[in-house]
């Protein structure tokens, strides 16, 4: 190993991680059960020779720490971390291991497996525990980099969209732009593809004011996955929560993926749109206790992950990956609310997704809410003021916590989903169900003190069909990732219309066509807040693939070339009528009465031949169509300056029978005249074209859906 000479001074144990000035960098750890931790520092080409080794004499409560005079922005380093092995009591030290700063801000290169980062060797026959792993994995191991912070943000602002304005747009960095015709090549599938002119151009079109990205931590792909030639797509497998995901940079230079970033979120935010991360802090990217001793598990194993209560010192996966972070231990809090500032001060992004989310927010013992992550969150004034969004479920025992989050939380509604779904496959008793969920979900969150914006209503995400597959596929067609069409979700509540996959038939081809509109204009016009999954509003297809977090190809780019350009504009009216109109983004509840004595109920439901629904009406179970009445007169809500909020009025009429509906109209104190604004079966009918009187009977196509307005 080649000598350099470094001065070595004591540091500090803050910040963690590396934090470079214009002398030397500071280097930070912590470790609770470490016996002893060293610094190495690596250069030469390629960087993998070693030029130093430096053992962190300082530490400050479990903070192992050093000033390394001489280092310079982008120097690549890792740790060797020493301690006891003992497998069963959690411990699996190995300093012949290379690891990962938990803090470090980027990688000089993505993970790729080897068999050298694995801790241990199998277990020989009779052997009662695995033997220890002796090979040095510093040359499979990628490096960390000490990386510059400083940045021109010329005076970005994040844009601060009210949640009752915003409209999500769930998106993957590479396969929004991997194909796009108008993106240069050398950009596509990169952040800088994000940030371009012909991207910017469509989200904004559409109405689009938020994009929320598919992970874009550093992530590591699992091994299974790279032998069978695949990829961890997704990226749902961090294994660095401070360091933009080089999957996604252009440029090779050491640290440029973090300016990359921000030069993205700067030209997103300019356009007026927010951008929100999906997080995985629920699991990281090592596995079981068989997986690679690569970053958390070499430095403390039994610290960062949770451990069964049985002795054995396996993991507890609440995740189904293996294992699960223990947020329920202070240091590991720590990092996740340290990684949650990071993201927001240093690289202004406006909000989070949280993946899996009930596994943070379990408590020693595994209950849910028994973890001080949502006190951590609510007392933090910088973390609590950006959007946090929960999938408010994992894989554990009780997993399924929709409704149940903090007052200051927002989540992936679940129940809406399938609920909506529902309806419009026609099965049997939906219309109920239904109901609930398109004005706001008041059975799941209005208890505990929350709004209907409370709830994120989306029909599709990046996790099962793509809304053209809802409407083609009866049945998941996963081949391709691998398992034997054993992975995905089995139960997808879809019909495909008629025929398996693409149809050349017309019949098929427009009820498909006219569902999607069905799917779309329902969300999009609910109370809640709408999340439309990238591409469905071009009618993207993955070839009835429902889970292809593998599939890094064309099964999971949004096909550009073929886009619906018809769907294309009806999303973008059904935003803007969402975007003109106060009544379909409600802050407040439907009460179900009137606001003011004599005055008509601010929503009402109707039957199809004209009269209020009875509690009797609720329970016939073979009833697919209904009709509600929203007063535009009747909102409680104020505006800034203390005004009230008024609105026009709306009748909407939904029929998931096949066959099609004759509507009445109310009596005149419902209103005396109605345009059509929307059409379902009539994709290019022009708003205000066609009108109705009171009590007239309106056709409303099978599977379709009608929406009127009140002509003052």
């Amino acid at each position: 190993m080649p000598k350099m000479r470094f001065e070595i001074l004591p540091g500090a144990p803050y910040p963690l991680g590396a934090t470079s000035d214009n002398a030397g960098a500071n280097f930070s750890i912590f470790s609770e059960h470490a016996t002893g931790v060293t610094l190495c520092l690596f250069g030469g080409v390629g960087g993998n020779t070693e030029i130093a080794r430096i053992p962190l004499a300082e530490r400050t409560e479990h903070i192992w720490h050093a000033y390394v005079r001489g280092v310079r922005t982008g120097q690549r380093y890792g740790y060797r971390v020493s301690g006891p092995y003992d497998p069963p009591a959690g411990h699996r030290f190995n300093s012949a291991k290379l690891l990962i700063d938990p803090y470090a801000r980027a990688l000089d290169r993505s993970p790729r497996w080897n068999d050298s980062m694995f801790g241990y060797r199998m277990t020989a026959v009779g052997e009662a525990a695995p033997r220890l792993d002796l090979r040095n994995s510093a040359r499979a191991m990628p490096k960390c980099v000490v990386v510059d912070s400083a940045y021109d943000w010329e005076g970005d602002r994040k844009p601060a969209i009210a949640w009752e304005d915003l409209v999500i747009y769930e998106a993957h960095v590479k396969g929004l732009t991997a194909a796009h015709p108008d993106v240069p090549r050398k950009l596509r599938g990169n952040y800088a593809a994000l940030a371009t002119p012909a991207v910017i151009r469509h989200l904004s079109s559409i109405g689009v004011n938020a994009i929320e990205l598919l992970p874009v931590h550093q992530t590591a792909p699992e091994r299974r996955l790279e032998k069978l030639g695949l990829t961890n797509y997704w990226g749902y497998n961090s294994i660095g929560y401070f360091a933009p995901d080089l999957r996604f940079a252009c440029s090779t230079a050491l640290g440029s993926s973090v300016t990359e970033f921000k030069s993205m979120v700067k030209a997103i935010h300019r356009a007026g749109i927010e951008v929100i991360l999906d997080v995985v802090y629920n699991h990281t990217a090592e596995g079981d206790e068989n997986g690679p001793t690569i970053c958390f598990r070499g430095i403390d194993n039994a610290t960062y992950y949770r451990l069964r209560h049985d002795g054995s010192g396996r993991c507890e996966d609440f995740t189904g990956t293996g294992n699960s972070l223990d947020l329920t231990h202070p240091r590991v809090l720590q990092m996740v609310m340290d990684s949650l500032r990071y993201w927001i001060v240093e690289m202004h992004v406006d909000g989070f997704r949280f993946d899996l989310a009930t596994t943070l927010a379990r408590g020693p013992r595994g209950e849910f809410g028994g973890s001080p992550f949502f006190a951590a969150i609510a007392q933090d004034p910088i973390i609590s003021t950006v959007k946090l969004i929960a999938e408010p479920w994992d894989v554990g025992d009780s997993g399924y916590q929709v409704g149940n989050f903090p007052v200051n939380w927002k989540e992936w509604n679940g129940k809406y989903r399938d609920g909506v779904r529902d309806f419009w496959r026609g099965a049997n008793d939906s219309m109920g169900e239904f109901a609930s969920r398109v004005t706001g979900s008041s059975d799941l969150y209005r208890a505990g003190g929350r709004t209907p914006l409370a709830g994120i209503n989306f029909v599709t995400s990046h996790d099962g069909f793509t809304l053209a597959d809802l409407v083609a596929y009866n049945e998941k067609h996963n081949e391709a990732n691998g398992e034997d069409n054993r992975d995905g979700d089995n139960t997808n509540r879809s019909w495909n219309c008629g025929v398996e996959g693409p149809s050349d038939d017309p019949a098929i081809r427009t009820i498909r066509a006219q569902q999607q509109r069905n799917f779309l204009a329902t969300m999009i016009l609910s109370q809640g807040v709408p999340m439309i999954l990238a591409g469905d509003e071009l009618g993207r297809s993955q070839r009835g693939n429902n889970n292809a977090y593998c599939q890094d190809n064309p099964i999971s780019w949004i096909d550009w070339a073929n886009a619906d350009a018809t769907l294309i504009e009806f999303v973008r009216r059904l935003v803007q009528l969402r975007r003109e109109h106060p009544i379909f983004r409600r802050w407040g509840w439907f009460s179900g009465s009137p606001a003011k004595a004599g005055r008509l109920k601010d929503l009402e439901w109707f039957r199809p031949d004209g009269a209020v629904m009875n509690a009797g009406d609720w329970g016939v179970g073979y009833a697919k169509t209904l009709g509600a009445f929203l007063n535009g007169d009747a909102m409680t809500e104020r505006d800034q300056a203390g005004a009230r909020i008024a609105d026009d009025s709306f009748f909407l009429m939904f029929n998931s029978y096949r066959e099609p509906m004759e509507f009445k109209l109310p009596p005149k104190e419902w209103g005396r005249k109605w345009t059509v604004v929307l059409d379902t079966a009539d994709a290019a009918a022009a708003s205000g074209a066609q009108s109705h009187a009171f009590e007239e009977r309106v056709h409303v196509a099978g599977h379709a859906m009608v929406v009127l307005r009140c002509v003052a």
